[in-house]
């Protein structure tokens, strides 16, 4: 909203939308941001004289329908010639506000994202374009002033001695200022003399518009900018290989590097290599680094800041607030920030000119986007580079098999960081088999007795621990006690299991059963409703985990990080940075802490569960459990102390958890591409999903027959 004044200095501008006439001077196809398939990505209409310099990228409104209801799409094509009758050709009717626009690039990008993920043309352009940005989140509309050059009307007005010391302060290099400052630089007690000068045409005025953010990047930086450390062999030759190829062209790049091999800094001498490079055409190029989740951004954040203070790091992710997420979109699409780091959308940068981009962690499910448009952050990153003509570096020390297989295939270039740096060691690793832990225990304990051990040494000798189960609630699991009856809460709209949730309830306590597919809630059920047996509750979560390290450990300062207690960015900087620290003792969590962390005092992880991964009904079970066991193992050992790791599970044989014990990824990943290979899956064969959706199962199920028989050659 504009601010409010109590008096303008001029009459409110006219409005973007008057001066629009019905006589065209071309013609433009506009997609709009609803979910419309149309012919060739959009519909056309008429441009009128007031909106002929409109270009390519531009948000417009457009009348849409019998109704003419106002509409907002994006201008895709401009075009001489209508491609149908003139009479049947509406007329745009605005530009939206604030000159709200995306560069060629990303129009390209986003015709390939629809045509590739098959979604309408103007459903892409709505993601990617931030809500923010479009309603105009934050601005403020501001007035300003400046002297008019000499040589005007000379039956102005002569100004009084005020007004005189008002003109002095202007000065006469055309300099534009706020009504207010310049009063003040002039001495005087209102902006009456500088309202005054307007009026006599000694001052000439201007409308511009700000986006106001209260984000204040610095406060991310952890440490003050210091001298880059010094390379390894294996570093140093992974720069030189990355930084020689930012002049050759488009290339796929993937840096395999084992946890705490120094990827990061490998990624900011690479960078640094481009922001000083001798450029000497505009635009200047920029990077984008993206990051798999929002809790790894405010470290990396500030690894940047402390690389490059001079103030060109600009940041994008959900975490922000709306004017936040405008206010550094803006510094992006005006070359005020070179370097944009961010989560899966920060891909859609509106970066003037591409010149790398970075995807670290690569192999992160988070990349893939669950609604519409169902992209992937790092095929879209290399598609994007691609059309920029520029490398684009793919980082993991656990690479997706589709990327690995690229390699091998030489479509994507190896480089290789074998070790971690000096003064660290991979930690090791030991594996606890669960089924012969309960058969030599009584009662229910979600820490083995060995795990249990190691804690309380590592508690005793000061160093700070890890604990991973991805999963949380405190149970997944509610059912009627008789197997004759066979009852389980479900989801009333997925039919999945519900889980209980102890700490989200009513202060009465209670709590509450959630869907983790859609997010409904239920009341927990005491009773079975078939038989009225009290309900039993299986199962454990990271809910249920920390009530045990409570009760064990009850002078330990403990943290849960999952979806569930961190729901701001804020929460997770606050968390992070207490944890670095060494305020917290053991910090518990999901997947989000499995990667990223560089803690040197983090002596032990402890993998609660390393089976849980492993049970999904999915091809890339194996896998994502080798991932996700070998990453939070590579959060231990990172400082002078060897690292320990035990994951526990109830399958010690599995050749996932057992080469992820090894650290032996090149083995794992050439036993699970064979594999794949053999049963025709993907990275060697294709596979696709298609979903169908009907208010009526029957009409449903009929066209899904004939989809399948039709998918088999069969007609029908």
């Amino acid at each position: 909203m504009p601010e409010p004044s109590a008096e303008s200095l001029f009459p409110d501008s006219p409005s973007e939308n008057e001066g629009v006439t019905n006589d065209p001077v071309g013609y433009a196809r506009v997609a709009l941001e609803r979910g419309i398939d149309a012919a060739e990505g959009g519909f056309t209409y008429a441009v009128p004289a007031a909106l002929g310099d409109l270009r390519v990228g531009e948000r417009v409104t457009v009348p849409l329908g019998r109704g003419n209801r106002p509409a907002a799409g994006i201008v895709v094509e401009r075009m001489g010639e209508a491609h149908a009758s003139i009479k049947t050709v509406k007329p745009i009717s605005a530009r939206q506000r604030g000159s709200v626009s995306l560069p060629d690039d990303l129009v390209e990008l986003a015709r390939w994202i629809a045509a590739y993920y098959h979604c309408p043309l103007g459903m892409v352009f709505a993601g990617m374009l931030p809500a923010a940005v479009k309603h105009g989140t934050g601005t403020r509309s501001r007035e300003q002033v400046r002297a008019v050059a000499s040589g005007g009307d000379a039956s102005r007005p002569e100004p009084s001695k005020l007004q005189r010391a008002v003109l002095d302060a202007a000065g006469s290099e055309g300099r534009w200022w706020d009504a207010k400052a310049l009063a003040d630089a002039a001495g005087a007690k209102s902006v009456s003399p500088v309202r005054q000068l307007v009026e006599k045409g000694w001052l000439e005025t201007q409308r511009t518009e700000a986006v106001v953010s209260d984000l204040d990047l610095r406060a991310q930086r952890a440490v003050a900018p210091t001298r880059p450390p010094e390379l390894t062999p294996a570093q140093a030759e992974a720069v030189s290989r990355l930084a020689g190829s930012l002049d050759a062209g488009f290339g796929v790049h993937l840096l395999h590097g084992v946890t705490g091999s120094g990827k990061t800094e490998v990624y900011l001498r690479v960078i640094d290599s481009l922001l000083h490079r001798d450029e000497t055409s505009a635009p200047l190029p920029g990077v984008i680094v993206l990051v798999p989740e929002i809790a790894l951004t405010p470290q990396t954040v500030g690894r940047f800041l402390a690389r490059f203070p001079g103030g060109g790091v600009a940041v994008l992710h959900s975490g922000l607030t709306a004017a936040q997420r405008h206010a550094q979109w803006r510094r992006i699409r005006d070359g005020e920030a070179r370097v944009v780091v961010g989560a899966r959308s920060a891909v859609f940068a509106p970066l003037p000119k591409v010149g790398l981009i970075v995807v670290d962690e690569e192999h992160e499910s988070s990349y893939k986007q669950d609604q519409l448009p169902r992209y992937h952050a790092r095929d879209v990153a290399i598609r994007r580079a691609q059309r920029a003509g520029c490398p684009v570096v793919l980082g993991s020390a656990t690479p997706s098999l589709e990327s690995w297989h690229n390699a091998a295939c030489d479509r994507a270039n190896l480089v290789t960081l074998p070790d971690r740096v000096p003064g660290a060691t991979l930690p090791d690793v030991e594996l606890v088999d669960l089924a012969e832990e309960r058969r030599e225990r009584r009662g229910v304990h979600l820490l083995s007795r060995r795990l249990e051990a190691l804690l309380q040494q590592n508690l005793d000798a000061g160093g700070q621990a890890i604990l991973l189960l991805n999963r949380r609630g405190y149970a997944n699991y509610l059912a009627c006690p008789d197997h004759r009856c066979g009852w389980m809460m479900r989801c009333h709209h997925c039919d999945v299991t519900m889980v209980y949730h102890r700490d989200l309830g009513p202060a009465s306590g209670g709590g509450v059963t959630r869907c983790h597919h859609c997010d409904a809630e239920q009341v927990l059920a005491t009773a079975c409703p078939e038989c009225g047996r009290k309900v039993s509750v299986f199962g454990l979560g990271t809910q249920k985990v920390q009530a045990e390290l409570e009760r064990k450990f009850p002078g330990a300062r403990l943290a849960r990080m999952d979806a569930d207690s961190m729901r701001t960015a804020r929460d997770y900087q606050q968390t992070l940075d207490a944890f670095a620290a060494g305020q917290t003792d053991i910090l518990l969590g999901t997947q989000m802490i499995a990667k990223g962390l560089d803690v040197p005092n983090v002596r032990l992880v402890g993998v609660v569960s390393g089976d849980t991964s492993l049970n999904f009904p999915d091809f890339r079970a194996s896998e994502r459990t080798f991932q996700l066991i070998a990453q939070v193992a590579g959060r231990a050992g990172r400082g002078e102390h060897r690292g320990r790791v035990v994951v526990q599970t109830f399958n010690p044989d599995d050749p996932a958890i057992r080469r992820a014990a090894d650290h032996d990824y090149v083995g794992f990943a050439e036993e699970e591409i064979a594999t794949r290979q053999a049963a025709g899956l993907p990275p060697v064969g294709r596979m696709a999903r298609i979903v169908l959706r009907d208010t009526d199962p029957a009409a449903n199920l009929r066209r899904a027959t004939r989809l399948g028989h039709a998918g088999r050659g069969r007609g029908g």
